[in-house]
């Protein structure tokens, strides 16, 4: 990096100026170590739920409610008071708003997505979400950052433009999503919606030195007369705009949250992404409640997620804009299979997804994660989707990008995932797209030094890959076109030490994990 960039991307982060809720640091550069502009006028809404949700007590298979008694005996949702969606799983009780979602074909779920050799750690976990990188890569721009970039690579010099006057992506609060981190500068602004006037000062100079100094000092006076700009535009766009639904609660955060993004796309902002958060999802202990496992707080925040999410669907439909917008929730990993002692659950690996819309595809992709009769202490959610291919498919379908763009934005082995299923006139007479299970057989199972994997495929390209108790991917066995029919494979299990593991599939068509134990 140029040390005009270097200076460019350190100068204002220390410094806490704020107007009509808007951060000047914010969109400065940070040192977070067909795209924009597509003709259209679709929203992307990210809800970022922080601290790791627990799958198995939000979405809860049914069909393994057996073994999951066993493991999570402490913690585990009545059968009785799931909410259900379709036979084999259902909905945690406090999610009402988003099971009268499901029922009006506005919700989509994606089982167990993450990322192979999943990391545990908050930090790197988020970083690797939000970038949309290798969990063995250390990626220094957002995801949709680099998806902004590829139209706007100068950013921010000399924004806005008569042509873009609006921000490119707004993020509700005091802090920029990492999101959108550019190769030069963050993408998005903050905003929490303050209806406080006045301008940050620029300052009065007769001369700026041509030197570092000069340097720093016009980028703070460009950043400053930015964020003026910015917010300008963002408050015209909350007076003008409005809110509709009479479901909002003042106590709700997230509600309150995506009672800003309404106002503002409402308003005509033309931002393209809106981002938004919650936290508290790290459960360790105290995760329901000691008299009543139905209550708690994973209860109460998913509550607080489902009411908010139905609010803000119920307000954009009620004013026309539902078509335009598409809500994506993501967490940063799943929790663990096993309860502890604390009524709580540990970090794991996969974790379900939400999306949400008049447009998305509305059925479950992925099957119900198999749950054993002897769950091992570190074990998790194993890996269906991983999240780069939602990510990718996301851009193709509602910001039109290609396949191939996709991939140099995202990972080679993009796999297409049909979230979302289009506002054209004759979608809903269109069939639910699903992706099938292969039919696949390990035996035996357990297994000692060999195994034989058997499954049947049309013709098409297959990456068959080995995966560990803690979501490590130990190798991959195969990644090319087969021929359709049945085939086998061995899988040499020599190398490893007992324990349990898992074999995942997937294709254009289908998408498959199989647990089993070596001896």
């Amino acid at each position: 990096m140029k040390r005009r960039n270097f200076i460019k991307s350190t100068s204002l982060l220390t410094l806490p100026m704020f107007l009509n809720g808007l951060s000047v640091s914010a969109i400065a550069r940070s040192a977070f170590g067909g795209m924009f502009g597509a003709d259209n006028d679709k929203v992307l809404v990210l809800v970022q739920l922080r601290g790791g949700n627990d799958t198995l007590n939000t979405l809860i298979p049914l069909d393994q409610y057996s073994n999951l008694s066993k493991a999570r005996a402490n913690i585990l949702i009545p059968e009785s008071k799931v909410l259900s969606l379709q036979d084999g799983v259902g909905l945690h009780p406090a999610m009402t708003e988003m099971q009268n979602l499901w029922k009006e074909g506005q919700l989509n779920i994606m089982q167990s997505v993450g990322y192979p050799n999943q990391n545990r750690s908050h930090f790197r976990s988020t970083d690797i979400w939000q970038t949309g990188s290798a969990a063995d890569v250390d990626e220094t721009t957002g995801w949709l950052g680099r998806y902004f970039a590829v139209n706007d690579p100068d950013y921010p010099n000399n924004y806005p433009t008569p042509e873009k006057p609006d921000p490119f992506a707004v993020s509700i609060g005091s802090t920029a999503s990492e999101t959108c981190q550019g190769l030069i500068a963050n993408y998005s602004v903050a905003f929490n919606g303050s209806g406080r006037s006045g301008e940050l000062f620029e300052g009065e100079w007769d001369y700026i030195p041509n030197n570092c100094f000069g340097n720093e000092l016009e980028y703070v006076r460009s950043t400053i007369r930015q964020s003026n700009a910015y917010s300008s535009v963002l408050q015209a766009a909350m007076e003008k705009g409005t809110n509709l639904s009479s479901k909002y609660q003042d106590d709700n955060t997230l509600a309150r949250s995506l009672k800003i993004v309404a106002n503002l796309i409402s308003g005509g902002l033309k931002s393209k992404v809106y981002v938004v958060n919650l936290g508290g999802f790290d459960t360790h202990s105290a995760q329901v409640d000691s008299s009543d496992v139905t209550q708690g707080t994973h209860a109460n925040l998913w509550k607080t997620v489902s009411d908010a999410i139905g609010a803000f669907q119920d307000d954009l439909n009620l004013q026309g804009l539902g078509e335009r917008v598409v809500g994506l929730t993501y967490s940063e990993f799943g929790r663990r299979i096993k309860s502890n002692a604390s009524l709580g659950t540990d970090h794991g690996d996969a974790v379900a997804l939400f999306a949400f819309g008049t447009c998305i595809n509305p059925t479950i992709l992925g099957h119900n994660p198999e749950i054993s009769d002897n769950v091992g202490r570190g074990e998790s959610v194993p890996l269906q989707f991983d999240f780069r291919s939602i990510y990718g498919s996301v851009l193709m379908d509602w910001f039109d990008v290609g396949e191939d763009q996709v991939k140099s934005l995202l990972y080679e082995d993009f796999q297409y995932v049909p979230v979302i299923k289009g506002c054209t006139p004759t979608a809903t007479d269109d069939p639910v797209i699903t992706l099938a299970p292969f039919e696949m057989d390990i035996s035996p199972n357990p297994a000692n030094n060999y195994a034989k994997l058997t499954f049947e495929t049309e013709e098409g390209f297959v990456r068959i890959s080995l995966i560990n108790e803690l979501g490590g991917e130990l190798d991959v066995l195969a990644a090319k076109k087969f021929s359709a029919g049945k085939h086998q494979l061995t899988l040499p299990l020599h190398r490893y030490p007992a324990g349990i593991y898992f074999v995942r599939l997937n294709s254009d068509k289908r998408q498959s994990t199989k647990r089993f134990v070596k001896i």
